[in-house]
């Protein structure tokens, strides 16, 4: 069976935008959609659109959305995934939410550049370099 793999946004964004110097792993990681199951959030959509907004023209940036979904399993946001958000210790809410996508999904693996706001984490948080390391 695939391992389930959670995305954090700003792998996304990275991999979307070729970010120097992160968008190289995040591409690596990419890479690997057909023996891994990648997952994100839908709350990531807005975000990534919101970000890329200024470098892309809106019908390009809902093109590179378009084929975003084509790559990895977009996870829906619910109340409990919210409620879970607000009632958790997370000192980032944006990361709660993101963490509870994930555990929602059974995800194996939440890869991230910040590392340290999943210190609560019940599931395995690599950086995008400590992910790539293990395989």
């Amino acid at each position: 069976m695939k391992k389930r793999i959670f995305l954090d946004t700003n792998i996304i964004i990275d991999y979307l935008s070729g970010r120097k110097p992160f968008g190289e792993n995040a591409y690596k990681i990419f890479l690997m959609h057909n023996d891994a199951e990648l997952c994100i959030s839908a709350l990531s959509f807005t975000t990534i659109y919101y970000v890329l907004r200024k470098g892309h023209d809106h019908r390009h940036l809902l093109d590179l959305l378009k084929d975003l979904m084509d790559i990895v399993n977009v996870l829906p946001v619910n109340s409990d995934i919210i409620e879970n958000a607000v009632r958790s210790e997370f000192t980032d809410f944006e990361d709660a939410v993101q963490y509870f996508t994930a555990l929602s999904a059974s995800s194996d693996y939440i890869i991230t550049r910040n590392v340290k706001d999943y210190s609560l984490s019940e599931i395995e948080v690599f950086s995008p370099d400590e992910f790539l390391n293990l395989n």
